[in-house]
């Protein structure tokens, strides 16, 4: 990986950086790099997804409350594996 510095950005620049890194959640950091790698017409840089998402949502009421009821017996403690 390389680096590069930017020098002399002007306020206005500067400011709408500062505030879509701040509203998007980004850091300015990978904001930057998000919206070079779009102006080059490159793609979106493939990184794995961290979080469970994609799951949010697929399973039923009746299918979310039985696997609850299925995996209830690993919140248990078996008193005589602590003897």
């Amino acid at each position: 990986m390389k680096s590069i510095t930017i020098h002399n950005l002007d306020s206005e620049l500067a400011v709408t950086i500062e505030e879509m890194a701040r509203t998007t959640g980004l850091s300015k950091n990978k904001l930057i790099k998000k919206l070079l790698r779009k102006a080059l017409g490159i793609g979106e840089e493939q990184l794995p997804k961290r979080d469970l998402s994609k799951f949010f949502g697929v399973w039923t009421k009746e299918e979310g409350e039985e696997f609850d009821k299925a995996i209830q017996v690993f919140g248990e403690i078996d008193e005589e594996d602590w003897q």
